[in-house]
């Protein structure tokens, strides 16, 4: 199935994550009413240290990104923004008590001031890549009226 110029998805697609969506959401208010309030977890210092690993590689992904201008700035500042908000809902609410003070303020003046940092970072990249189409497009208009040459001998068809 083709789709139309300018859309880069079938109007299936967002029926399906909307599906998705519903299902997931149900999910987890099951989740919400049966799971314990505590549980032990195998690998859990793995789980952290990869996390905050992998969230270290998308920061540096994204600064790569920036300073070369790349149009790639857009998908790594989204998602390193994604994960600093994952890390900071699970610091804060796998806190201990005594540790909570910590988490809020690591998380209020730490991660969410640098995920909103890479949101506005991803909206940047993404206006200038949208004007960057809307020139090229442009020149090439540009360039294919200034391709027809019009003489006494050949006139348009």
């Amino acid at each position: 199935m083709r789709t139309r110029p300018g859309r880069w998805a079938g109007p299936w697609v967002g029926d399906a994550l909307i599906a998705l969506a519903l299902i997931l959401g149900l999910w987890s208010l099951w989740l919400a009413a049966t799971l314990p309030r505590r549980a032990a977890a195998y690998h859990w210092d793995v789980a952290w240290a990869g996390f905050d690993l992998l969230l270290a590689v998308a920061l540096a992904l994204t600064a790569v990104a920036v300073r070369r201008r790349s149009p790639s700035a857009l998908t790594f500042a989204g998602i390193a923004a994604g994960m600093l908000i994952c890390d900071a809902w699970f610091d804060v609410l796998t806190s201990s008590p005594q540790g909570r003070a910590i988490a809020v303020v690591e998380a209020l003046c730490i991660e969410l001031p640098l995920a909103a940092a890479c949101i506005w970072l991803a909206h940047r990249a993404g206006r200038t890549l949208k004007r960057g189409s809307r020139l090229a497009a442009s020149a090439k208009r540009l360039r294919e009226a200034r391709s027809i040459r019009v003489s006494r001998d050949r006139p348009l068809p």
